[in-house]
């Protein structure tokens, strides 16, 4: 399975069409013709009229296009406007262009200068982009041959630098290629209408239309130029083609580090058979909020295809292993799962399960009264024998035995029926309450029908709403104190700590202890008792019932447990758990209640955890990682206000200058 990934260097594309199992180091035979490596005979090159993004797009097609030709670009000639120092004009010729200045002459080093005209005059225009004027392809040399290195001294830092360019640049010739297959092949394609549809069926290749090459292309290379910690990876087939892609932005790549304990990956859009065939990385931050951990675009619902998004995720996550991972009912999913991270606990959504219900049983007589009976056996059932009973009973009064759905559910029940999920922590996305679904990213800005390049549009706008509604809930948690509704002191404890919206959900639970109108023991077992809990519900009708709740407690371990498991699921105490402990006269929670990922200052005092094969962080990415993770708290709040933005500058700046004292000491 070839593979293409590039981390944080700039990417380029060009035009040319060649198998990427090459090795380094092999040579081209040349075309006696045209002086291109032979089987690049349909290689584009650049033309009066392209017209670029930005200069740095410009650059890296030329020098892409160079690459595969045979020969080394350098830049001419550049001009500047006076006042801003805005480049507008350029020129990009050959190395081999021009010959040794007269001074020059008698030094030691050979001429390898041939005085080669070819060249790519370009320059920016009224549309803010840079468009290619003059261009000269002829070379008067052979292509393909050594290029001599210079010899003069390098300090330790620019070679540092050297070979991490030249690593990228090896990985942005293969991406450049890749991405023009695909297009030369959707551009060659005689296929029916319907013939293009069904390609999506066929797991060696991804589906793109007419179009959405250039748009992977030009949305690559612009988050790379503007997303310094940006990360993408491509899967190709043996012709060369896109199979799979991934990637993940800055911001993700540093909100991975905070909140990735519980994923849910939303393939609702590959099964579906959307136009684009995406697969989300959703995690929940510390307002409850869900926010993208990565994307995917996969050719088909494959255990590969999976296994290969999972492992490239992993690599861009240093392998941080979730915690817990949620996904559709999927047999495929759950081979891929259990291959990449056999640590994870897997469970399947509990929402998209419920969501079938009308599908696959609508069609059954008394829907409506097997409809009620299934959501009672799932949503109030409190032990495993509660569960088995009512399901027991739901089939045998409706006679659905037999009914394939409902058996295969049953087998399946100890992955998604919230009694047997008690000790999988899912912090608030377990959604094991009735109407509870996982929100997905892009709901609102996906349809059945969005074509690829409107969706890569549509995903900078929702990762920019999502980005600042967290700022919007961090700002309000740490510049507000939240409205206390009762005098119980747990309110009053955990309205300083937790983040406003958390702090709403845990008020519920403080405000509804009125309800549990009785706590009496049931029995002890040394330091442990076990309380009964008496509550009144609201239930069917508007009409209150009484349910019976256990609670353990543990007070020399500062340990409560509830059987309805409110904190493993939501991450906060329940009202029964919080009546126990006012029985038995404790004022506060314990602090092994109070999760850090819900604390309003939690990623400002965040210690970073690099797994357990980064113990050694002495690897350059993993400094990088945490640097930009770092930075990035300071640009966010820095924009705030006009004060936030000097002090920030000013500390940057301030940074700067010591690291260069550091330099300076060891030079």
């Amino acid at each position: 399975m070839a593979q293409v990934s590039l981390n944080c260097k700039q990417v380029g594309l060009g035009q040319g069409s060649e198998n990427l199992q090459e090795t380094d180091g092999e040579k081209a035979e040349l075309d006696g013709q045209n002086g291109l490596p032979e089987g690049r005979k349909e290689f584009v090159a650049p033309a009066v009229g392209m017209e670029f993004e930005s200069y740095d797009d410009a650059y890296n097609y030329y020098n892409c296009y160079a690459r595969e030709a045979g020969f080394r670009v350098r830049v001419k000639n550049s001009w500047f406007k006076r006042n801003s120092r805005e480049k507008y004009g350029a020129v990009l010729c050959c190395s081999s262009q021009g010959f040794k200045r007269v001074k020059d002459v008698n030094r030691i080093r050979k001429e390898t200068r041939t005085g080669c005209p070819a060249m790519l005059r370009m320059r920016l225009v009224e549309s803010k982009r840079w468009r290619v004027l003059e261009v000269a392809l002829e070379h008067n040399h052979l292509l393909g041959t050594k290029v001599h290195k210079s010899a003069k001294k390098l300090g330790n830092g620019t070679k540092r630098k050297m070979q991490l360019n030249s690593d990228a640049e090896g990985r942005t010739i293969k991406l450049y290629r890749a991405l023009v297959i695909d297009a030369g092949g959707n551009r060659n394609s005689n296929c029916s209408a319907r013939e293009v549809r069904n390609s999506s069926d066929h797991p060696n290749r991804l589906n793109l239309k007419k179009g959405d090459t250039q748009a992977i292309y030009n949305y690559l290379c612009r988050m790379q130029l503007t997303n310094p910690n940006f990360f993408y990876s491509m899967d190709l087939n043996d012709e060369g083609r896109m199979r799979n892609l991934f990637w993940v932005d800055a911001r993700s790549r540093a909100a991975v580090g905070y909140f990735s304990d519980i994923i849910f990956i939303d393939n609702t859009y590959l099964s579906n058979r959307y136009e684009i065939p995406l697969v989300a990385f959703v995690g929940v931050n510390h307002h409850g909020q869900s926010l993208l951990l990565g994307c995917g675009l996969l050719a088909g619902e494959t255990a590969e295809s999976y296994i290969w998004l999972f492992k490239t995720w992993l690599t861009c996550t240093s392998g941080r292993s979730p915690q817990t991972i949620i996904t559709d009912r999927c047999s495929i999913l759950l081979i891929a799962v259990a291959e990449v991270f056999p640590r994870s606990q897997h469970r399947f959504g509990l929402s998209h399960i419920m969501k079938k219900v009308p599908e696959k049983l609508g069609g059954l007589r008394n829907y409506d009264a097997i409809r009620k009976a299934l959501f009672k056996s799932v949503y109030e059932a409190l032990k495993p024998f509660d569960f088995e009973a009512s399901w027991g009973f739901m089939i045998q009064r409706f006679g659905v035995t037999d009914h394939e759905w409902l058996q295969a559910l049953y087998e399946d029940r100890a992955r998604w029926a919230p009694v047997y999920l008690k000790d999988t922590f899912f912090a608030g996305m377990a959604a094991a309450r009735p109407g509870e679904i996982l929100n997905a990213i892009f709901d609102k800005y996906v349809h059945k029908q969005t074509p690829l390049k409107e969706f890569l549009d549509k995903y900078e706008l929702a990762l920019q709403k999502k980005h600042k509604e967290e700022v919007l809930a961090d700002l309000e948690s740490r510049n507000s104190t939240p409205t206390l509704k009762t005098r119980c002191p747990f309110e009053l404890q955990l309205s300083k700590v937790y983040t406003r919206e958390i702090f709403k959900k845990f008020q519920v639970e403080v405000e509804e202890m009125y309800s549990c109108f009785s706590t009496t023991q049931l029995h002890i077992d040394g330091p442990i008792v076990i309380f009964l809990v008496k509550e009144r519900v609201l239930a069917e009708g508007n009409r209150r019932e009484i349910r019976d709740y256990e609670v353990l407690y543990n007070r020399a371990a500062a340990e409560v447990r509830c059987i309805c498991s409110c904190f493993n699921f939501y991450g906060y105490l329940c009202r029964h758990a919080l009546s126990v402990l006012n029985f038995n006269g404790v004022e506060e929670v314990p602090s092994k209640y109070i999760l850090l990922r819900w604390k309003k200052d939690y990623k400002r005092f965040y210690t970073p955890d690099h797994g357990p094969n980064c113990a050694d962080v002495t690897d350059r990415i993993q400094w990088f990682t945490q640097l930009y993770r770092s930075a990035l708290q300071v640009v966010e709040e820095g924009v705030i206000s006009l004060d936030h933005y000097k002090v920030a500058l000013q500390s940057f700046e301030e940074s700067l200058s010591r690291v260069h004292d550091v330099e300076e000491k060891h030079e």
